[in-house]
């Protein structure tokens, strides 16, 4: 088996998250950096924007989403909610990712021919790019879940940080140490998944 693939398999989803990294925070924003860097872009677009939260300002984003959920959330749903986010602010950060709107408005103009692909090459690229940082935190033993609260907290995420109005929020990695792993991962039959031809 590959180092690669092996990286793949330990990228899962941790919800036991605390606050005690085997990192410093200058070695993980250093490591995110190089891999948001890296990671490929339709066009070289470097669409890629990253805002990084620690401390206060990591609890500050889960409650900015839980007071934007509650009059979203059924009443008898709130408290299940409450306990997830509680979760998360237990955790020692969260990378917001987003992608910047102007870079690719401004490649649907130069190349109009492929217009209505540069949304789509967006997206895929903000994928690429979350699931590289994910599998890169995996490596160095650092636990991670993916939530997409946007476009929920957009608004109040932009105000708080003073956002770039260009800047399209696409997920929030939760990243902290690992206090209990992920449970066992089912995979799908590979009849149902995959066909080859010669």
């Amino acid at each position: 088996m590959s180092n690669f693939v092996n990286g793949l398999k330990n990228r899962r989803s941790i919800y036991a998250l605390g606050n005690n990294l085997p990192k410093t925070r200058d070695e993980l924003t250093a490591l995110v950096k190089e891999v948001v860097k890296e990671s490929p872009t339709a066009f070289n677009s470097q669409t890629q924007r990253v805002v990084f939260l620690f401390g206060d300002a990591h609890k500050k984003l889960w409650d900015i989403t839980e007071k934007a959920l509650k009059p979203l959330t059924p009443a008898e749903a709130f408290p299940n909610t409450q306990e997830k986010l509680k979760s998360f602010t237990a955790a020692a950060g969260t990378i917001l990712f987003f992608e910047d709107q102007d870079i690719v408005k401004n490649l649907q103009e130069q190349f109009a021919l492929y217009a209505e692909n540069f949304p789509v090459w967006s997206e895929q690229a903000s994928g690429l790019t979350q699931a590289n940082v994910w599998t890169a935190l995996a490596e160095i033993n650092i636990g991670a879940n993916l939530q997409h609260y946007n476009p929920v907290i957009d608004e109040a995420v932009a105000k708080e940080w003073n956002i770039p109005d260009s800047w399209k929020l696409r997920g929030q990695l939760v990243f902290g140490s690992i206090e209990e792993p992920a449970g066992e991962k089912e995979y799908m039959s590979d009849e149902n998944r995959f066909m080859e031809f010669s």
